[in-house]
């Protein structure tokens, strides 16, 4: 039985029920009337309890787990866990600059809390490489920001900059949620984001390839700030102070790495081979080998003793402090920029893994969870912001996950990894982010989208020159505008009429359809209005009626006469609010001014009652609306008829 779904009730169940209604009947305690008048509380207790599990998931899908499924989730829990365990010191440590500690907790308390919150059964919550660099980048500014005044402690400083940044990426994902403002994913193209993570893969790439080369000293003492003067920094420097056995040990890492994944590729269909945890694998020979070969006293940097305590007693503090109050503005920004990137990255694992597996996600849930999952992180000092994962969640729903118990078991497993076997971990740097840039550039390339082009340039370019903030902020702005162009544009067909009917139909569509009554124009719209398609109605009107569906340019000589008569086809009309309707009477009021016979046909009950209200129609008079458009095409023919007949 899958989780989530309800138990069915056992003979025994049924036994015990019928036997309560027999007694009841025995006792003449069952009646008629009894029903109607405990069944509106009993469906107000069902509906309470509905609620209850519809916000709170855990109580739909725990006391209803079936065991069946505990092996599958176990090995899922057990091979995310291999892959998060190193992954996470990664990331906390060259990326976030924060202690391995940090990203340990990360991967494993908020996948508790989003295991008990999410709708998502394969997602992974943890640490993301993209997430951790945009938090390295504000410790590295609350570090670096007065460079006469350094901080005297600047461990204080870098958790305190992590758990203030996580307490508001919480609190913004879990108001986005609570405000049902979950279709921001629908806003985003797929070029924006991937230009975003072509250039974190590029940023990480430089960052990581400093103390791959043994430069990390000489990083903190230069202190290079932006992503091109970090990479200028390399050329300078690898030359004359890379550190040799460093930079053996990470690239041959790295090679391993590369070669274990490109076999795990081949031999797909093997499943014994494509599990293989080469991470893990990797972590794990680097550590014995350098106990063996005492690589440390060579110089090649170690993770070391990590004390398991915070070192004042206490595992748990309130994030809002004076210690952390002081960078909640510089901070805000990186913050608002974690908790829709994280958010974007989450709902697109969640819709894949939901449409694979037949069931449903909630996206304002899902940031509720999120949010959730991210203020509890902050009450332990240092943590990470943690969101789903692609990768992991696909791992994840490969191995065998089918429920939220997955995500428990890999968070217990990090917890006992990190009080039983921290010590034996070495600090090494594994990841990239490169693999599906080329594919969807020349994808966008095929597709002729030089627009998709032009966003994923922008967004990655302004990341490279500037920083992954500004980035961002610079390819949300373009793709909002693209969507506001878009939609400010109503949709608008001149009709004609097919040769020996009385249908109407698209020129443009229909070569057979004819504007057979000289200064005549039918323009159906097909879209609702509002107030930010209605402003360039006016516009676009008379570029229709003087150019057509051409495409022209507003200096060229018109290829149309202008019109005596308008009928709008309204059909498609739905909806019009109070300021598309106002500027459509100040344009229809243009055309009665013109002398221009403007009528209106397949008008909806909905819409009339705003233009009534609006004053067009007491402007356009009753006998300006039709049922259909052959009805007011038989109006204006007459109306043009009378008025040559008077003159």
């Amino acid at each position: 039985m899958d989780s989530g779904s309800t138990t069915p009730t056992t003979p025994n169940e049924h036994s015990a029920l019928l036997s309560d209604i027999r007694g009841d009947v025995e006792r003449g305690e069952v009646r008629g009337k009894r029903a109607p008048r405990d069944s509106p509380r009993l469906h107000a207790e069902s509906w309470k309890w509905a609620k209850v599990k519809y916000y709170l998931p855990f109580i739909g899908w725990l006391p209803n787990y079936s065991i069946s499924l505990l092996g599958g989730d176990f090995l899922a829990g057990l091979s995310v866990s291999t892959l998060l365990i190193p992954q996470s010191i990664s990331y906390a440590t060259s990326l976030a600059k924060l202690s391995p500690l940090a990203g340990l907790y990360s991967a494993a308390i908020p996948g508790i809390v989003y295991a008990l919150l999410g709708t998502s059964r394969q997602l992974n919550v943890a640490p993301e490489a993209a997430l951790s660099l945009l938090v390295g980048q504000a410790v590295q500014t609350a570090l670096h920001g007065d460079p006469h005044e350094p901080p005297h402690n600047p461990d204080a400083v870098r958790i305190a900059v992590a758990t203030i940044t996580t307490l508001q990426v919480g609190v913004f994902a879990f108001f986005l949620g609570f405000f049902r403002l979950g279709f921001i994913d629908v806003l985003l193209s797929r070029a924006l984001l991937r230009g975003f993570i072509t250039a974190i893969a590029v940023v990480i790439s430089i960052e990581q390839l400093i103390p791959m080369l043994g430069l990390t000293e000489l990083e903190h003492v230069l202190n290079p700030h932006t992503t091109l003067d970090k990479f200028v920094f390399l050329l300078q420097n690898v030359v004359t102070h890379e550190h040799r056995p460093t930079t053996l040990i990470s690239f041959g890492a790295l090679a391993v790495l590369v070669f274990v994944r490109y076999t795990k590729t081949i031999f797909r269909k093997y499943w014994f081979i494509y599990r293989i945890p080469e991470v893990l694998i990797v972590v794990i020979v680097s550590t014995v080998l350098t106990d063996i070969f005492d690589w440390d006293a060579l110089g090649v940097s170690v993770l070391g003793a990590v004390p398991i305590s915070s070192g004042n007693g206490s595992f748990i503090h309130f994030p809002v402090h004076k210690s952390t109050l002081r960078y909640m503005q510089s901070t805000t920004s990186t913050a608002i920029s974690i908790a829709v990137i994280g958010y974007l990255d989450s709902i697109v694992a969640a819709k894949q893994n939901a449409a694979h597996f037949g069931y449903s996600i909630s996206p304002n849930r899902e940031l509720v969870a999120l949010g959730a999952s991210n203020i509890v992180g902050s009450f332990i000092p240092g943590l990470l912001p943690a969101f789903g994962s692609i990768t992991r969640s696909r791992i994840n729903a490969d191995v065998g996950g089918r429920s939220q118990m997955a995500s428990l078991i890999c968070s217990a497993l990090v917890l006992l990894a990190t009080f039983f076997l921290l010590p034996a971990f070495v600090f090494l740097v594994v990841f990239s982010l490169l693999a599906e840039a080329p594919h969807d550039v020349l994808y966008f390339w095929k597709m002729r989208a030089y627009t998709d082009l032009g966003l994923m340039l922008i967004t990655f370019t302004t990341s490279l020159l500037w920083n992954v903030e500004v980035g961002i902020v610079c390819s949300i702005i373009c793709s909002l505008l693209l969507v506001v162009h878009k939609s400010s544009k109503p949709r608008l067909t001149i009709l004609g009429r097919l040769p020996g009917t009385t249908r109407w139909k698209p020129v443009n569509d229909n070569p057979e359809a004819e504007e057979d009554v000289p200064g005549a124009m039918i323009v159906r719209l097909r879209d609702d209005l509002d107030f930010a398609n209605t402003a360039q109605l006016k516009e676009r009107l008379r570029r229709l009626e003087l150019y057509g569906q051409h495409k022209s340019h507003p200096s060229d000589a018109p290829r149309r006469e202008q019109a005596s008569v308008i009928v709008f086809h309204l059909a498609d009309l739905e909806t019009c609010d109070a300021s598309a309707a106002q500027i459509l009477y100040e344009l229809l009021e243009t055309y009665k001014t013109r002398g221009v016979a403007v009528f209106i046909a397949h008008l909806r009950a909905a819409p009339r009652v705003t233009f009534e209200r609006a004053g067009i129609v007491a402007l356009l008079g009753e006998d300006a609306f039709y049922e259909d458009v052959a009805a007011a095409m038989t109006r204006s023919l007459f109306g043009q008829s009378f008025t040559v007949l008077r003159r």
